[in-house]
């Protein structure tokens, strides 16, 4: 009796424990936030004006992804990417992993905005061209975290638009050895008119946001 007692305060002890930690972790992550919230909205909005995308309710392991990039330099170290350039040097002020992780766990967890649509397009011809996009980021733009495709469902159009011409000109993975993921979308984006542009992103904006799946 007195083992199992003891041992139902060790695990009473450690749950404690890991509860306390991930309180910890949840408290930085909305310390950190904060940083970004001042382009990207207290809601995590976003902010056109000052080319700050939505960010609110992506996926943990994209957002982890472009974070990393974006410490690197990766990401947001190309001179034509100017929005890019003010994220590389906000990204290295986390301290650490630790950091990255915290605030990553806070923005997959905010509800989902959906940005008010600010392109306009023919979203038949869109459709056509969204049949390729499809292939990877899926039918309703849900994304596959498997295949590493973020959703588009529910992100700001501007900055679709403004992704896949930065892609077209390699612009954004500029450097397909550091960025082999972002390197995949430049072949995709390359046949692209801006006029192709418009349309596919205006028919993304027919779709209603659902979270990818994380990879088992």
């Amino acid at each position: 009796m007195y083992i199992s007692l003891k041992s139902s305060l060790l695990v009473l002890g450690l749950s404690t424990l890991v509860g306390s930690f991930s309180a910890k972790a949840a408290d930085r992550g909305t310390q950190v936030f904060k940083l970004c919230s001042y382009c990207h909205g207290n809601q995590g909005e976003g902010n056109p004006t000052i080319g700050a995308p939505s960010i609110a309710g992506l996926p943990d392991w994209y957002i982890k992804r472009q974070l990393m990039n974006f410490r690197s330099g990766a990401r947001g170290a190309h001179p034509k990417d100017t929005a890019g350039m003010r994220m590389y040097p906000l990204a290295r002020t986390l301290n650490g992993e630790s950091d990255v992780d915290a605030v990553v766990k806070h923005v997959a967890a905010m509800p989902v905005v959906k940005p008010e649509d600010s392109i306009k397009g023919h979203v038949i011809k869109g459709q056509k061209t969204f049949t390729v996009c499809a292939t990877c980021h899926g039918q309703n733009g849900e994304g596959n975290a498997t295949l590493n495709a973020p959703p588009l469902a529910g992100a700001s159009d501007w900055y679709l638009v403004k992704q896949l011409q930065n892609f077209k000109h390699k612009v954004r993975a500029f450097d397909p050895a550091r960025d082999p993921m972002g390197a995949s979308m430049a072949p995709m984006a390359a046949g692209l008119s801006d006029e192709d542009m418009l349309n596919v992103v205006s028919y993304i904006n027919t779709f209603k946001y659902k979270k990818a799946a994380n990879p088992q």
